[in-house]
């Protein structure tokens, strides 16, 4: 699915979502940030967990590149794709990520 298109089919959630959805989307492959960092960038300090909620519901993978998202302590947090923390890492290694950097 293109990006135009995860855009269009976004406005079918929340504008939260939307919002989580969309700061994601700007992580630069090869780089990682913390659910902290989200939910800071759209405007939300205090709801790192909410935003962790929202990217488990991210229908848009990998236009919407969650696995991207890590805990503030450089844990890999979690991962609600077919093969969880292991394929996270698997994606992340494969963009030349290592999990702590953030």
């Amino acid at each position: 699915m293109t990006r135009k298109k995860v855009l269009n089919e976004m406005k079918k959630y929340t504008p939260f979502q939307q919002a989580v959805w969309k700061a994601c989307m700007s992580i630069p492959r090869g780089q990682t940030r913390s659910y902290k960092w989200l939910a800071q960038r759209i405007g939300r300090p205090g709801a790192a967990r909410a935003v962790g909620s929202a990217l488990g519901r991210n229908p848009f993978a990998p236009v919407v590149p969650c696995h991207r998202v890590i805990s503030s302590d450089g844990t890999l947090g979690g991962f609600s794709a077919p093969g969880g923390l292991k394929a996270k890492l698997r994606l992340l290694k494969a963009e030349r990520t290592a999990p702590g950097r953030s």
